[in-house]
């Protein structure tokens, strides 16, 4: 007899964006990944089974970028649909009062951003949900 599995995958990934003295930080993906090579985007990263959506969110901030956050509210969720797979992102809104970053190996810069230099350097999809879900409008950058 055949074995059925199941070749859709989802995949529940976590962002913040993390406000500190009043600018957002972002990351850039390194040259050497798989997806999304050299591209901005928001610490964050995949769920373990099991695991606390905010405690997930805290440790993979610490592990990406090296700094501890609170988790304040959820901004927006959206999805991201691949041939094999579906992204589930669910993106947070976080403070921290440390802005000293120490970058994973999956990443090759950073930056704490104003709202017009997250206009300018994150990628349009990113930027379709800010719009989509008010996000400028309801986040205090410089």
């Amino acid at each position: 007899m055949a074995k059925l599995t199941n070749k859709n995958n989802f995949v529940v990934v976590v962002k913040g964006v993390i406000l500190s003295k009043g600018k957002a930080l972002i990351i850039k993906r390194s040259n050497t990944v798989s997806f999304g090579k050299e591209t901005w985007e928001f610490a964050g990263g995949k769920i373990q089974f099991g695991e606390d959506l905010d405690k997930s969110l805290v440790r993979e901030i610490k592990e990406e970028v090296g700094i501890d956050i609170v988790v304040n509210k959820i901004l927006y969720a959206t999805t991201i649909k691949e041939p094999s797979r579906q992204l589930i992102i669910l993106t947070y809104l976080c403070n921290s009062e440390d802005n000293h970053v120490v970058l994973s190996k999956e990443h090759s810069d950073y930056k704490w951003s104003t709202k017009d230099q997250l206009k300018e350097l994150l990628p349009l999809n990113i930027l379709k949900d800010f719009e989509k879900h008010n996000v400028f409008s309801s986040i205090e950058l410089n």
